[in-house]
């Protein structure tokens, strides 16, 4: 491993020119061919690839990874086989190593949040990112957490601390994804139509006020403005698509022609 890159908080993340490779998501001595094939899946959702696989207890490859991998089994083929975790952070330029609880070792501990900002940041510079997973059972060993620039500490109950493999890599493959893509809080999804434009609101409550004054709703006389005003005011803050429109334009209308039967 060689020397970390420091001063990330000031470095261009923008030119593409810059960007070295995603992170390795290194799994050291896993138990559990599930898991490793769950962990697969987790990176490959979030666009991570990038899969070393250290030492692991039922040899490889596994076929229980093969097929809880499913569509992401194309990690597994190309996943980096290693013997020790020195041999697999080789080549990384900063490693982080994940951990469910606190070490007597003086290192920085980072949120994922924090972490894989700062992976970002490193590879924008041409950087390599190494992102060590324990085994299931007790995690890494201090043996292995030395070997790392920074801890990454995933906010639990500390009452019940411990996360699954594949949980801990899809938690940080998460985080991966929110600082290198954009991602937008919130979107409407529209059943074939679009939004109601102004001109079409503005009918609407036309029709509404009309219909319902010839229906004698605002009364007493003295109170009909501020009622009227009620009326538009709720039509113009609805978000109403022209779907909308023309369901509530059709409720009057049948209304209407049911006063007229009766």
């Amino acid at each position: 491993m060689s020397n970390p890159v420091s001063n990330t908080d000031e470095i261009d993340v923008s030119d593409p020119k810059l960007l070295g490779p995603t992170p390795a998501f290194i799994l050291v001595r896993p138990q559990m061919g599930e898991n490793i094939g769950g962990a697969a899946r987790a990176m490959w959702n979030f666009g991570l690839d990038r899969m070393r696989v250290v030492a692991p207890r039922d040899g490889w490859p596994s076929e229980s990874a093969v097929a809880m991998a499913s569509g992401a089994g194309r990690l597994l083929d190309e996943a980096g086989h290693y013997d020790s975790v020195q041999d697999a952070i080789a080549d990384c330029d900063y490693v982080f190593a994940t951990t469910a609880r606190m070490r007597d070792i003086t290192k920085p501990v980072m949120s994922p949040e924090r972490a894989m900002e700062h992976a970002r940041a490193i590879r924008a510079q041409g950087g390599k990112v190494g992102v060590l997973f324990g085994p299931e059972r007790a995690g890494l060993e201090n043996d292995d957490v030395i070997q790392a620039n920074a801890l990454i500490s995933i906010p639990v109950n500390p009452e019940f601390p411990s996360l699954n493999l594949a949980q801990a890599v899809l938690l940080n493959a998460y985080e991966w994804q929110r600082q290198t893509t954009e991602v937008v809080p919130e979107v409407v999804m529209m059943a074939s139509t679009e939004w109601a434009g102004l001109v079409e609101v503005q009918k609407l409550a036309d029709h509404y006020e009309e219909t319902l004054e010839a229906a004698g709703l605002f009364y007493p006389e003295d109170k009909a403005a501020s009622m009227k005003a009620v009326l538009r005011n709720m039509w113009s803050r609805m978000p109403l698509t022209r779907a909308d429109v023309q369901v509530f334009h059709g409720m009057m209308r049948q209304m209407k022609r049911w006063k007229e039967r009766g």
